[in-house]
């Protein structure tokens, strides 16, 4: 494959992009595992939130309240940086990464389903109560159908700022796209300087992320929750 690009594009250019694309794979695996990872315990904390029980729910809020607070900068250092140093062991780049990210997705997206969730009208619960049924049988049947139209979209929308948050894993070595394409920039090899490297790095990103902010407003669009006013799409 890599002679492919090279008989394409030339050296070292052609090694460049394969080199490129070929770290981009380890974006995406990071990246899913953190959305996969951050939507579990994402699911957890929004349950506690709901659950009506005052210690649970200011449990739940204390997490999100902290992970919010904390850049996603500060947990890589302290997770992979700094917890090392703490205890004088290794930390694996790729356990420092994957542990940061989720807890900076798990926090935001606990937040976005709350928020879809206590959307739904409170006398959807109320009218189930009153037939006696239980909160579980509630959730599932009646207020979850109902909170996933609404929360869809920014999910899909939030997974690309889990993309864009991957690109600040090289400062505990993670080795995937903006790490190998920073050591090229730095390399001194003509065709590999920061004007032409970084620009290559962005219309990956961009590559990435594009088809998901079209697919979070088709999602908006098909089930009911955009609008075009402007002041609107502000709030």
């Amino acid at each position: 494959m890599k002679d492919i690009f090279v008989d394409m594009l030339g050296k070292p250019m052609g090694i460049v992009m394969f080199q490129l694309l070929d770290a981009t794979q380890f974006t995406i695996y990071l990246s899913l595992i953190a959305f996969v990872g951050g939507g579990i315990i994402g699911a957890v904390i929004t349950l506690m939130r709901i659950s009506g029980k005052p210690a649970l729910i200011r449990l739940a809020t204390s997490y999100i309240w902290c992970f919010q607070s904390v850049p996603l900068l500060m947990l890589l250092f302290l997770s992979g940086l700094g917890v090392p140093r703490l205890l004088g062991q290794d930390v694996n780049p790729w356990v420092s990464a994957t542990i940061s990210l989720t807890l900076y997705a798990s926090a935001y997206l606990a937040e976005v389903w709350r928020g879809a969730i206590q959307a739904v009208p409170k006398g959807q619960w109320e009218g189930a109560y009153s037939v006696g049924m239980r909160f579980f049988p509630v959730l599932r049947a009646i207020i979850l159908p109902q909170a996933l139209r609404l929360a869809l979209a920014p999910t899909v929308g939030f997974s690309v700022q889990i993309i864009k948050g991957t690109s600040l894993a090289y400062i505990i070595g993670f080795n995937d796209l903006m790490n190998l394409g920073r050591r090229w920039a730095n390399t001194p090899v003509d065709g590999t300087e920061p004007f032409v490297i970084y620009p290559l790095m962005a219309l990956i990103y961009f590559c990435l992320c594009f088809p998901l902010s079209r697919l979070a407003i088709y999602f908006e669009k098909r089930l009911g929750t955009y609008s075009k006013d402007p002041q609107v799409q502000a709030a």
